[in-house]
């Protein structure tokens, strides 16, 4: 067994290991109403959105972390604005500024000698270089992400399944999708600098559509999320170190290869279970968003 043990035995990956459990917790809470509400191109911009920011602030020699912070507010407070348009959809004003950070951000690097080595840091990160400070914020960020998931439960819910209810209930739901774009946010911009854009948005999908096929609440899908997320890091860790393989692309393929087996558990599950095991729709039973 020391194949299996010996890895984490070694500081760096230990550091890594605590990482990876810290951004899977965190992603698990953000991911799951991503998931959900059909966000995903959301998190995709978001995530790759806040490269102009990042790359500023590395060429003036700031920041990382505000200048992510800065761009991902920015990518949050345009998708919002340009949502109100009655004339434009949700995915055009994601699409528009996507594309236009992206290339912002692109422009910038352009500008640094080191353009190469900046983006592939920006896109993977590096997993096994957390440092005990890297530690100590995603702790606060994963509580930070825990009391919004919590304080918004109720009207993630209701916004999820039935927005014009959520109105009706005064849940205000603008509000809500507000507190939403911030958890989704903080969960990009406290991970991205540990673990790169790709572990983020592996993380921040995966796990959450993996045990959206099972759940019947939402509860149980973010408690499931996050094992899944525990398990790919752990797996991706122990790939990493015996095939000598990038540490935070190797977890991201675990995480989609783990979602790609319970699909294909679920699907077996819906040939053969009675209809009242399976979860409605692969999603969560009406009732419960009630």
């Amino acid at each position: 067994m020391e194949w299996l043990f010996a890895p984490f035995g070694v500081s760096f990956v230990e550091r890594a290991l605590w990482g990876g459990l810290l951004v899977s917790g965190i992603c698990a809470l953000a991911g799951t109403w991503v998931v959900l509400r059909g966000m995903a191109f959301l998190g995709d911009a978001m995530s790759h959105g806040m490269l102009p920011g990042v790359a500023l602030a590395s060429l003036l020699g700031g920041n990382l972390f505000a200048g992510a912070l800065a761009s991902a507010v920015a990518m949050a407070f345009g998708v919002t604005a340009l949502s109100r348009s009655r004339r434009l959809t949700d995915d055009t004003a994601i699409g528009l500024l996507f594309v236009g950070m992206l290339a912002l951000g692109v422009i910038i690097v352009s500008r640094s000698e080191s353009f190469a080595v900046d983006l592939t840091a920006f896109l993977f990160g590096d997993v096994l270089a957390v440092r005990p400070r890297d530690l100590v914020l995603l702790a606060a960020a994963l509580g930070v992400a825990a009391v919004i998931a919590l304080l918004g439960h109720r009207a993630f819910l209701a916004l999820a399944f039935d927005p014009r209810k959520a109105a009706t209930l005064g849940l205000r739901p603008r509000l809500a999708h507000g507190m939403l774009l911030a958890l989704l946010t903080l969960a990009i911009t406290a991970s991205f600098h540990v673990v790169g854009t790709l572990l983020v948005f592996g993380l921040l999908i995966a796990p959450p559509a993996a045990a959206v096929l099972w759940a019947r609440s939402v509860p149980l899908v973010m408690a499931g999320a996050a094992l899944a997320g525990a398990a790919s890091t752990v797996i991706g860790l122990l790939l990493s170190w015996h095939l000598r393989t990038a540490a935070g692309a190797t977890i991201a393929v675990t995480a989609v290869a783990l979602f790609f087996l319970s699909a294909a558990a679920a699907r077996l599950r819906d040939r053969w279970a009675p209809a009242t095991a399976r979860p409605v729709r692969g999603l969560i039973e009406p009732e419960h968003a009630s």
